[in-house]
């Protein structure tokens, strides 16, 4: 995603999402996100899209062997969980802050 301009999301690391498409779409089940890839456009969410990667033995790694973990998802892929739905996000400024606020319920995330 190479832009001019820094684009905005409006979920951050540690946020509770549930993945709306893919091989490991469920809209029930919210899942934290670990780590949000800007440049990409894609985040890391806990559980999804594992892999398993072979690793050589190495200094830090004596045995190798195989290593699961998650691999980056597209952004659009999951919508942001406000506790109890899936929902969008509006953004307002409350007390010379901004704010996220959900759009299904009215409440702050």
């Amino acid at each position: 995603m190479k832009t001019r301009f820094k684009p905005k999301y409006n979920i951050r690391k540690g946020d509770q999402v549930v993945v709306i498409a893919g091989d490991d779409k469920d809209l029930k089940k919210p899942r934290e996100v670990k780590e949000v890839l800007v440049e990409d456009g894609k985040v890391i969410v806990d559980g999804v899209n594992i892999i398993t990667k072979h690793t050589k033995p190495s200094a830090q790694n004596t045995k190798g062997g195989i290593v699961k973990k998650e691999a980056p998802i597209a952004i659009s892929n999951v919508m942001l969980w406000d506790g109890k739905q899936a929902t969008k996000v509006k953004r307002e400024v409350k007390d010379d802050k901004k704010v996220r606020i959900s759009k299904k319920s009215g409440g702050i995330i």
